[in-house]
């Protein structure tokens, strides 16, 4: 197994996405460090995942904090960050957008994403890699949605930029489509499994994809020693279909 005794820090590994991949890193042999803000719940997560994993508090909209971390860290082979949620800005007509709001959706996905490799890349062993999150609506704009938009694009350039200013270490992005993580709870449980059905029933394969399926392209980035610079889709053909993700 490639990820055998590898370190792996998984930023956002609490919950959702980052949790499967850090559940999918421990079946690969390797040991895993779940960190965010919220030291209680990557606590419980560490517990839940068992050997092999820890927990730690990070802030990485705080670049003190993300120094101080990496100084203190032993190395890592690999770093993931699935961090950050779009902070309200997902539907909201550009009108009504707040603007601190929408500088908060790039502090945590961009600006974090920008401090983990400014802090992290030298204690990343040699063969290592960093990967980003990044979403389908950074290809699939719609209505209310500009900020969502341009935080994900805006991870997709950094990406290939990073892996040009940071090589050999390798840089990818996952872009994830509907992915059935607990961002979905907030549909109230009654109307949940309709609204998600009629979500995804133009997309190539009809059906929301599992926080499981999403972490294997997470493997592979880490994995995959000749691949940097690249985004890899994980949502279901929703690319093909000409409507929105």
């Amino acid at each position: 197994m490639k990820l055998q005794d590898k370190r792996v820090l998984i930023v956002g590994g609490g919950s959702g996405i980052g949790y499967a991949v850090a559940q999918a890193c421990l079946e690969e042999g390797a040991r895993v460090v779940v960190a965010s803000t919220d030291e209680a719940r990557v606590r419980a997560a560490a517990e839940r995942l068992g050997k092999g994993a820890s927990a730690a508090r990070l802030d990485i909209t705080r670049e003190a904090d993300v120094a101080a971390f990496f100084a203190d860290a032993e190395p890592f082979h690999h770093i993931v960050t699935t961090a950050g949620d779009w902070n309200g800005s997902w539907s909201t007509p550009l009108q009504k957008v707040e603007l601190d709001t929408a500088k908060r959706g790039f502090e945590v996905r961009f600006w974090g994403a920008v401090l983990l490799a400014k802090h992290g890349a030298a204690k990343l062993a040699g063969g290592g890699s960093l990967t980003l999150t990044d979403g389908m609506i950074a290809h699939k704009p719609m209505r209310g949605a500009a900020v969502s938009s341009a935080i994900a694009g805006a991870i997709e350039h950094l990406t290939r930029s990073l892996a040009v200013e940071l090589a050999p270490l390798r840089v990818n992005a996952v872009c994830p489509g509907l992915i059935r993580s607990g961002i979905w709870d907030r549909i109230p449980e009654d109307k949940r499994d309709a609204q998600l059905a009629a979500m995804t029933k133009h997309l190539l394969l009809p059906r929301v994809g599992t926080t499981r399926e999403c972490a294997e392209a997470y493997l592979y980035l880490l994995c995959g020693s000749y691949t940097t610079g690249q985004v890899l889709y994980v949502e279901g053909g929703a690319a093909l279909t000409g409507r929105p993700a």
